[in-house]
């Protein structure tokens, strides 16, 4: 028996698996690391096969084999890298909002057998990120100052207790890691990630994660969307904004989208096939909006002047979708106008939080995974590279920069990886 594996120390790293061909008949078994390892060259000798006409031995083996694999140590750094909140900013955030801290990876040893050590691989840039600096009543509680930055992301599992859990090595984990590198996470904090045909686990960031079921539920319940209405969404060429346009298309609605740059209105129009896309820093723009008629629902992700406007082409019953306020994060709202419209027109107008459908996510994102492997659902990342760079790229949400859903790639992991 020919033993593949190197001998050489720290030669096992992550992320890819290495594929190896699967038996070609009964009595074989090829043995192949467990997932996130790989050999740090490609064996030139034949694989590790056992011949044997027992089977249930053979699986023993394998078991047994893939398990003394699993306790095997990715190779990782002396130090874990985190960005904290140093002050909270009264605009946008600014140098002094933010400080970087390191600590020895020692502390972040498991200590029990549900905790991990997750290296961040992505994590994701939203607008709401901004709410959560101010210290002030919301739906979650605001991050305290020398705390490290909340942030959603994805990320693989590099070490776990030696009293084995749920995870292992290697695994592909969704959770709130914040802005660092590596993350000491229980596992009932995680949801390990098994995309579905045609998906990838980056896509749990976007057309599978919240900025999708945000889009999903705020369209479909909050704005009780029917075949034949017309539908208004703000910040449309944004990560919620772009899957609001094409759900709204797929069930039968005439869409309008508003953007701010004529490239962004191009792509809603040409790849997302919206019926008419508008840029709001167009000189024409409020002529143009008015000529598009009166609409029977808005989503709304940037409040301000445009929702003013929207209030006042209303349908008659009328519904307006409050996701998020993008325009006014970063100063203080100066309030509507147009709001006796809602009187006049019967309409009604709904602020909603995607955490209070957590218990229908399965709901939406079966049909959404279903939308997405018959290619009808399009997906658009705009990532960025490093995490000492998260607060620079916060604030471009806010200058509009991306198209599509913003991530940062925090760990060097190949980008086939995800």
């Amino acid at each position: 028996m020919v033993n593949p594996w190197p001998r050489k120390k720290n030669l096992l790293k992550a992320p890819s698996v290495l594929r190896l061909p699967s038996p070609v008949n009964s009595d074989a078994l090829y043995i192949t690391p467990p997932h996130g390892v790989r050999l740090a060259h490609k064996p030139t000798f034949p694989v590790l096969v056992f011949k044997c006409h027992l089977h249930h031995r053979i699986q023993e083996m394998a078991r047994l084999i893939s398990s003394l694999l699993g306790k095997l140590t990715m190779t990782l750094p002396s130090e874990a890298t985190k960005i904290v909140l140093a002050e909270r900013p009264k605009g946008s955030v600014d140098d002094s909002t933010f400080r970087t801290e390191r600590v020895p990876m020692t502390s972040l040893t498991p200590s029990k057998s549900t905790e991990v050590l997750v290296r961040v691989d992505y994590v994701s840039m939203d607008p709401a990120m901004r709410g959560w600096l101010n210290n002030s009543r919301s739906y979650v509680p605001p991050v305290q100052i020398g705390e490290t930055m909340r942030a959603g992301g994805i990320g693989t599992v590099v070490k776990v207790h030696e009293t084995e859990g749920k995870l292992k090595i290697g695994d592909v984990v969704q959770g709130f890691f914040g802005w660092t590198n590596y993350a000491l996470m229980d596992e009932s904090k995680l949801t390990a990630l098994n995309p579905p045909p045609g998906a990838t686990a980056l896509d749990y960031l976007g057309v599978l994660g919240n900025p999708a079921l945000t889009a999903y539920f705020g369209l479909l319940e909050v704005g009780q969307l029917k075949s034949g209405d017309t539908c208004v969404v703000s910040g449309a060429a944004g990560a919620v904004g772009s899957v609001v346009c094409q759900i709204a298309k797929l069930k039968g609605a005439k869409v309008i989208a508003i953007a701010g740059s004529d490239d962004k209105c191009k792509w809603l129009e040409t790849d997302l096939r919206v019926d008419k896309a508008l840029n709001y820093k167009s000189p024409s723009f409020r002529d143009d909006f008015k000529n598009v008629g009166y609409l029977d629902v808005y989503f709304d992700n940037v409040g301000g002047e445009i929702l003013d406007l929207c209030l006042t082409r209303l349908n008659k019953g009328a519904r307006v979708a409050l996701c998020g306020a993008i325009s006014d994060y970063n100063n203080k709202p100066k309030g509507l106008t147009g709001y006796l419209n809602l009187i006049s027109q019967r309409a009604k107008i709904e602020g909603f939080i995607v955490f209070d459908y957590v218990s229908r996510y399965e709901e939406a994102r079966t049909e959404l995974a279903q939308w997405l492997k018959e290619g009808k659902l399009k997906r658009r990342f705009h990532i960025e590279q490093g995490l000492e760079n998260c607060p620079k790229h916060l604030n471009g949400l806010f200058a509009g920069v991306n198209t599509g859903k913003m991530v940062v790639q925090v760990s060097s992991m190949e980008p086939s990886r995800l």
